[in-house]
């Protein structure tokens, strides 16, 4: 058994790469494994079990989800590809010297606590090292949720995990179920690539266009005065209210709850192909018979395909006794574990914002802690619990189970960090040469 005093990084996604920057930064010791032969996690639309199809683009605009110290390029539109921001990490990873020290192809298989407290971390060849501390950031989107479906189906049933390309819908009777980022997507696909296409959703959403007043939505908050957040519902909601009109009209149930009490969904075509007969929406499922599937509305549609559009669990499969709930772990910030000294994670988090700069925050957070390890943080990771909703009723569903508002959540790290005397951000590689490789 190799025994190493260091930290072991687990996985090589955007989470991992901002956790290896920031330990790297410090000159601090780390082992760093992946288990797919490149960087990009998910991004990869070639890694096995990655959930990422042809038409995704990020839901978060360039300006806005960046590492610091590392933009998004110019020439990237406002919501880049995959295919861009695999380009991007991937460029990242380089030019901080992060994939000359990954060892690709190694899968984890079980993570363990030991009596003095370190960790052993067990690969899938049966090698096993030992570490201080221990860093999972396998993602949150491997684990599809599928739900049980009433009745008895004879058609074709998946999840969206296994969704590649709108090729796949052609010719087919499509039933999209769920309207999260990518089943709204998926639906618009299938709207535009199907024989006949329905969106399923059991409640009704708020639907946040990419683009207000020609700029991408997630910028407008930049340019406009702070506003509590009560007064922020309003104002937009009333803002999407002029431009989509009522949602009713497009057989869309009205929300159940105000904005910003769901995860945002942000999409700008699927009000579009609802109001051109593309594609039809109606409520949850009660049941089904053959190929023929009834709605709560009391209307029914035959479909050849139904694709669960239903999210996914928080497993950690290398250490699931450790971090508790597969639905929402329970950590510090996001990030820590409150039980177990030494074992953080990151990529887990569940809120409002793009991911990466929150990522390169948490990632910042953890390497000083490793450097400083202050017995103040310490208490704080048993005993802290910051309310960080900002005052948001968030709905009573599995994923909003710890949901965070990010602008409270950015505020009260930035504010820990700098009584800490801790850094935020990453900086920029030296020499700072930006390059960037050409989406494929």
């Amino acid at each position: 058994m190799d025994i190493q005093p260091d930290t072991c990084v687990i996985g090589a996604g955007p989470a991992g790469l901002a956790v290896a920057r920031a330990l790297a930064d410090r000159g601090l010791p780390y082992t760093h494994v992946e288990r797919h032969t490149a960087a990009g996690g998910i991004w990869d639309i070639d890694n096995p079990g990655s959930p990422m199809y042809s038409s995704a683009h990020f839901i978060s605009s360039k300006t806005r989800s960046g590492f610091g110290g590392w933009p998004m390029p110019d020439h990237f539109p406002d919501y880049p590809s995959h295919r861009q921001v695999l380009s991007y990490l991937r460029s990242f990873a380089d030019a901080y010297g992060l994939t000359e020290r990954i060892e690709f192809g190694v899968e984890v298989r079980d993570v363990v606590k030991n009596a003095d407290g370190t960790w052993t971390v067990t690969r899938a060849d049966g090698r096993s090292t030992v570490h201080g501390k221990v860093v999972v950031c396998t993602g949150s989107q491997w684990h599809p949720n599928i739900p049980e479906l009433p009745g008895n189906f004879t058609g074709e049933v998946r999840h969206t995990a296994g969704y590649r390309d709108a090729a796949e819908l052609r010719g087919k009777r499509v039933l999209v179920v769920g309207a999260g980022n990518s089943g709204c997507d998926i639906a618009c696909d299938a709207a535009r690539t199907a024989d006949h296409a329905v969106i399923s959703m059991r409640r009704g959403y708020w639907f946040i266009p990419k683009h207000l007043f020609g700029r991408p939505v997630d910028t407008l908050s930049d340019s406009g005065p702070h506003l509590p957040k009560w007064l922020e519902q309003k104002v937009f909601g009333a803002l999407l209210k002029m431009f989509d009109g009522d949602p009713a009209r497009l057989g869309l149930p009205a929300p159940d709850h105000r904005l910003f009490e769901t995860h945002p969904v942000i999409n700008s075509m699927l009000i579009h192909h609802l109001r051109h007969g593309d594609i039809t929406a109606r409520p949850g499922i009660a049941d089904t018979d053959g190929t023929t599937v009834h709605f709560t509305d009391g209307t029914s549609d035959d479909f050849d395909l139904i694709l669960f559009a239903t999210g996914y669990r928080h497993a950690v499969p290398v250490a699931q006794r450790y971090f508790g709930d597969e639905q929402h772990p329970d950590l510090y910030l996001s990030v820590f574990s409150r039980e177990h000294h030494g074992l953080c994670g990151v990529g887990f988090i569940e809120t409002n914002s793009g991911a990466y700069r929150l990522f390169d925050l948490q990632a910042q957070l953890i390497a000083a802690y490793v450097q400083d390890g202050p017995e103040r943080f310490a208490r704080m990771i048993r005993e802290d619990r910051p309310d960080l909703t900002a005052g948001l009723k968030f709905v009573a569903s599995p994923r909003h189970t710890g949901y965070v508002d990010s602008g409270a959540y950015l505020k009260y790290v930035t504010k820990l960090a700098k009584e800490m005397g801790w850094p935020t951000e990453g900086r920029a590689p030296v020499p700072a040469v930006f390059r960037y490789e050409e989406a494929v």
